[in-house]
């Protein structure tokens, strides 16, 4: 620090004298004034990045007093309001306006230092003289500011209001919906006024998060759903999608879900599959099952698509279909030693008798993986069934009915079928 001052002394030394610009010539702000201009500028900003601000606005002080150029000015007073000198920035706008309000910005900058002052009236007094003179929307938001500072809400909204109305600008309808919402508890007031701008002028990223804000204060969930499903339109971040998907799934209105997810392609298309599943829409499981395999080379996807190509079909009898579904699970179960596959290619070829010996190989690779399970121990009975063995399926057809799932319709109606071959066949040995 003391090396930069050192060298600014050193500065001011060498240069006070110098200067290039003839009197009452017209100065244009990118013209160079004085030899060390620039090195001053350096300064200057430098001082104001480590917030040196006492330093700096000497430095603009002595810029404007060398070059006469306005925008040092402004710095020079912008950089001792951060310094906290109000009092001198006051003494130094009514120096030079000399009361009158012709310059604006020295204007707001002597407002500002009022504010910074805690003198509100005065800074409200003056504001409005401003106003009422500049009818810009600065003005107008800045008397909104003061107003607010004085707790007089219904009038800084009034202010506000005017503002809004010459460019329909986000930032001030924001400010506002703060007010409606939090100082005069007009909360629907303030979400009226959000939602009417969407309507017409879309919904930014802005409003739709003080939209957000506020349907969540209110535990508004459709509020939510319709704010985010606007947002996502703007930003499709996975964030926001997953936001979507919860609110759907909260409720329970899959059916529009499914939509969302068809429509942004790649969104979730693990969940999409499942949906497809629990909504038996077969075709479309099948068609996405087979793009997700194609895409990923996962194996697992390949075994979806066999068992939800056979679930499509009406024709089950379709022996073009069946060949096609057994390759492509004989194919995954070669790679992949999954019980929900082995058992499934069981089960197709011992039902369809299209290798019943050779079906229950299959289904038995399956419950050595989960001997418990209610719908292998099925499968192994209908094959043992299909060979006439009825004894032997009744014993496990039976244990399947004591486990889980077991009160599934497809098990009760093999156990009901095995049963009665197994009573005939006793009735007629006798």
């Amino acid at each position: 620090m003391f090396r930069l001052f050192l060298y600014l002394a050193l500065v001011f030394v060498f240069t006070g004298c110098i200067a290039t610009t003839k009197p009452n010539q017209e100065i244009k702000p990118s013209q160079k004034t004085f030899e060390n201009e620039d090195t001053y500028i350096l300064f200057a900003l430098r001082a104001e990045q480590i917030k040196d601000y006492n330093t700096a606005s000497g430095l603009f002080d002595e810029l404007y007093k060398k070059s006469s150029k306005k925008e040092y000015l402004y710095r020079y007073l912008q950089n001792l309001i951060s310094a906290n000198q109000n009092e001198k920035v006051i003494a130094e706008v009514d120096k030079i306006t000399q009361g009158k309000i012709e310059d604006f910005l020295l204007i707001r900058l002597k407002i500002i230092a009022f504010i910074g002052m805690q003198k509100f009236t005065q800074a409200k007094d003056l504001a409005i003289k401003l106003v009422k003179i500049s009818k810009e929307v600065d003005d107008y938001l800045l008397l909104s500011d003061i107003y607010i500072k004085l707790k007089r809400y219904n009038t800084a909204l009034k202010y506000l209001e005017s503002a809004y109305s010459k460019n329909y600008d986000e930032k001030i309808l924001d400010r506002m919906s703060v007010i409606l919402y939090v100082n005069l508890d007009r909360k629907k007031d303030a979400i009226a006024q959000l939602e009417t701008h969407t309507r017409i002028h879309g919904c930014s990223k802005l409003i739709c998060m003080r939209l957000l804000g506020l349907y969540s204060d209110k535990n508004d969930v459709d509020g939510l759903l319709s704010t985010y499903l606007r947002l996502y339109n703007i930003n499709k971040s996975d964030e926001i999608a997953q936001k979507i998907i919860q609110i759907y799934g909260y409720k329970k209105e899959y059916i529009k879900l499914i939509y969302f997810l068809e429509e942004h392609k790649d969104v979730d298309d693990k969940l999409l599959l499942q949906l497809y599943l629990s909504a038996k829409s077969y075709k479309k499981a099948y068609i996405l099952a087979n793009t997700l395999y194609k895409k990923t080379g996962e194996i697992d996807y390949l075994g979806q698509s066999a068992i939800f190509e056979y679930e499509n079909n009406t024709n089950k009898n379709n022996k073009i279909m069946q060949k096609k579904v057994i390759k492509k699970l004989e194919k995954v179960v070669k790679l992949e030693e999954n019980p929900l596959y082995l058992n499934y290619l069981g089960y197709l070829l011992i039902d369809h008798n299209i290798d019943i010996r050779g079906g229950m190989k299959y289904v038995k690779r399956a419950l050595k993986l989960e001997p418990n399970s209610a719908f292998y121990l099925d499968s192994l009975a209908w094959g043992y069934y299909k060979l006439g063995a009825y004894k032997k399926a009744y014993h496990i057809i039976k244990k399947a009915t004591k486990l889980k799932d077991g009160d599934n319709k497809e098990v009760l109606e093999h156990f009901k079928k095995i049963k009665y071959k197994l009573y005939k066949k006793g009735r007629h040995k006798k």
